[in-house]
């Protein structure tokens, strides 16, 4: 791995940890968790926008497969990696401690990892990592309006919606899909099993939004026939 990109990911765990106590400090009634949101809503948009910046042919995306990575990939990877790292340990002092969430985080750093020191196999790498990102904002939305008092609210709905939607697109449509070309690929073992455990783990989290969608329209629905008949 180039010094540069090692530099890279140091300067961003201590910039993404800066900006969230800047964050706390500019919000000082708000939770931990609130904070922490708005810093990773910036870090989501930041990674999609790199991500893009880096493809090398719009015509297919996905290609040069199994290649040397380019800087520009390169670099979006090392952000993120920066911003994992920050976000593990972020999520140890939470009120909070979500298992499932620590694990895509060590699969995930792990798998960027590998990638960054094998400079090897980018397209996949910030193609995952634009699908995994690109409804990240959404999710943060919906936990922030809650916060602000949207909570049941038509707002806060359609910010559920729109976010299970755009996941369950990426997720569940380009995951697979990209799943299975890095597996066909000529890739490293290393980095073959962290796409089949992203994937694993995407499918676990739309099983979870889907409850979570079916129960909100169960709950709403009742709500009116409860209402109708007063």
């Amino acid at each position: 791995m180039d010094d540069s990109i090692l530099n890279l990911i140091v300067f961003g765990v201590i910039s993404w940890t800066t900006l969230f106590l800047f964050t706390r400090k500019l919000f000082p009634n708000r939770s931990f968790d609130f904070c922490n949101r708005l810093v990773s809503t910036i870090h989501a948009i930041l990674a999609v926008t790199l991500s893009l910046i880096s493809i090398q042919d719009w015509n297919r995306p996905l290609y040069p497969l199994a290649s040397r990575s380019s800087h520009k990939q390169m670099r979006a990877l090392a952000v993120t990696v920066g911003y994992l790292i920050y976000d593990f340990v972020c999520c140890l002092f939470d009120k909070q401690v979500k298992i499932d969430n620590l694990i895509h985080h060590l699969v995930s750093v792990v798998g960027l990892g590998a990638g960054l020191a094998y400079e090897w196999c980018g397209s996949e790498m910030v193609a995952a990592l634009c699908v995994t990102e690109i409804s990240s904002p959404f999710l943060h939305i919906r936990e922030i309006l809650k916060e602000l008092g949207y909570k049941d609210t038509d707002f806060n709905l359609a910010a559920d919606v729109l976010f299970a939607v755009i996941f369950s697109c990426a997720r569940m449509i380009g995951g697979p899909y990209l799943t299975y070309v890095t597996l066909s690929a000529n890739n490293p073992i290393l980095i073959k099993a962290m796409a089949l455990g992203l994937q694993l783990v995407s499918a676990f989290w739309f099983y979870k939004i889907a409850r979570m969608i079916t129960y909100k329209f169960s709950k709403r629905n009742k709500a009116k026939i409860v209402h109708s008949n007063r």
